[in-house]
């Protein structure tokens, strides 16, 4: 059967008489041999678009194809708005509008990344011991592991897991044919930092060039042109941007200091919330937001989209790499951020900038870019970082070592109706596309109403329903949803 007459019979298929479930679809043959099938035409069996979803079904791959991945570092989700290049080459592919972090904090989101699964599984909960760390995870069975068993050339290149070298900064961790880790307490200086290149510590001074996102990028570009030597290769690059930078504010590159110099700070309905009544007793403690901590949350913003450009431009010199190299087309890229970041919503600010379930935090950017994939696609299903192992091990052909907690991004069964759990030290949260529904470990509860189509929709979490008797009917439901989740391990965490 030709491609034609596949596509024919699958739109056939499709379209019913409820409306037109098929806007685009693309079949491939299962004969093409296994000496001509490259990522483009091997790795996905179909790609659907429907009225409201983007469906893609993978089949076996004959050929690995390589995979980037490139995490931000505290970057929410309207952050994209000033990195036009990223938007481009990587926002080309699919962009994923409802994807949420596990625990909206550096360490155990990383970790999450590296295992498929949810904190309470990995067991890295924080940024620091004894419940969070480097030395929290088992780094004998992680991502990279299974990756190099299936013969896969590994490299890292910056940021890793919070604490990292800082008992033994020479130390490779297991997984990594290459590695080119940030190591702290050096991580979050731009200037003055240190990299363990493969067990030797080299040192960066004051110099413009010296500007660590785009040593990074340097370092990025020259494994690239090594690694297309030797296909396939899984290359995770981690810049620190738009992270703050010791006790101050976020450090751009010199030349994007006053990129943003007139950026004027959002002011959301959630800004400086006036009425917190309904808000857990952390919230309800915070004062308002002062005019001088304004400045200084204004200031803050303007640096934090600075430095995004230089990782905009790590992007571009990326893709132009893969491109020059002649391995673009038969590569994987995936662009995230470990969490978001506050700017005074709820009256959040620094030191309470992230952890907490709130979309500003929760919800962050997922752009995935491949040869066979549809150009400027959204997709909104519900997703989480405890899928992005489980899609990257499917993609590769690997075998993880773990029993994963996610699902991979082309399950085709995978939709928006699914409930994810957020989940740290002080609070487990339920997230669908319905409701945000918190327990803090003080007893007290948040409920939101997320649905568009109620009377009560909240989008940005003003209210809290937790007492309303419109919904007591609604809580034990999702009580009982979370209380599955909070101990649920691979596909008892499925549950909708």
């Amino acid at each position: 059967m030709g491609i034609e007459k596949s596509q024919t019979l699958i739109r056939a298929a499709h379209l019913t008489p409820q409306g037109p479930l098929l806007r685009w679809t693309k079949a491939i043959t299962a004969r093409k041999s296994a000496a001509s099938c490259r990522l483009r035409v091997c790795m996905f069996g179909a790609m659907i678009f429907s009225a409201t979803s983007l469906v893609l079904a993978p089949v076996a791959a004959a050929a690995q194809p390589n995979i980037v991945v490139i995490m931000a570092d505290d970057m929410r989700l309207n952050d994209l708005q000033v990195m036009a290049k990223t938007k481009k080459l990587i926002g080309r592919g699919i962009t994923f509008s409802n994807s949420l972090v596990t625990n909206p904090l550096c360490c155990p989101s990383r970790a999450t990344f590296l295992t498929g699964q949810y904190p309470h599984n990995h067991g890295v909960l924080s940024n620091d011991p004894p419940n969070g760390g480097y030395a929290a995870l088992d780094h004998t069975n992680t991502l990279p592991v299974w990756l190099q068993a299936a013969g896969y050339y590994t490299s890292h290149i910056g940021k890793y897991l919070n604490g990292y070298g800082k008992e033994n900064p020479n130390e490779v961790p297991p997984g990594w044919s290459d590695w080119q880790g940030l190591v702290d307490p050096t991580t979050y200086r731009m200037y003055g930092y240190t990299i363990n290149a493969n067990g030797t510590l080299v040192t960066y001074g004051e110099a413009e060039a010296d500007y660590q996102t785009d040593v990074l990028a340097n370092r990025a570009v020259e494994t690239i042109a090594k690694a297309a030597q030797r296909q396939p290769f899984f290359l995770s690059i981690a810049p620190v941007p738009p992270h703050r930078t010791g006790i101050g504010g976020p450090r751009p590159a010199p030349r994007h200091v006053f990129a943003f110099a007139d950026e004027p700070l959002p002011h959301p309905p959630s800004f400086n919330e006036t009425d917190v009544s309904d808000k857990p007793t952390f919230i309800r403690n915070l004062s308002l937001i002062s005019p001088d901590e304004k400045q200084e949350l204004k200031d803050r913003y303007r640096d934090r989209l600075a430095s995004l450009l230089a990782v905009d431009d790590l992007v571009q010199r990326v893709v132009n790499e893969l491109a020059d190299a002649g391995v673009l087309d038969d590569t994987v890229l995936i662009f995230a951020s470990d969490n978001g970041y506050f700017h005074g919503e709820h009256r959040l600010r620094h030191p309470e900038g992230k952890f907490w379930a709130y979309e500003e935090t929760a919800r962050v950017p997922l752009l995935i870019r491949g040869e066979s994939l549809p150009v400027d696609a959204t997709a909104d299903q519900f997703v989480a970082n405890i899928d992005l192992a489980p899609t990257i091990v499917e993609v590769a052909g690997a075998t993880a070592g773990l029993i994963m907690d996610g699902r991979s991004l082309f399950d085709p069964s995978l939709g928006s109706a699914r409930d994810l759990l957020i989940e740290t030290l002080r609070y487990q949260a339920l997230r669908n596309n319905s409701f945000l529904y918190v327990e803090y470990d003080t007893g007290e509860q948040e409920l939101y109403d997320m649905r568009k189509n109620s009377a009560h929709y909240d989008p940005y979490q003003l209210e809290s329903r937790h007492a309303d008797s419109a919904y007591s009917q609604i809580m034990p439901d999702l009580t009982t949803k979370l209380d599955q989740l909070r101990m649920c391990s691979g596909t008892n965490c499925n549950t909708r």
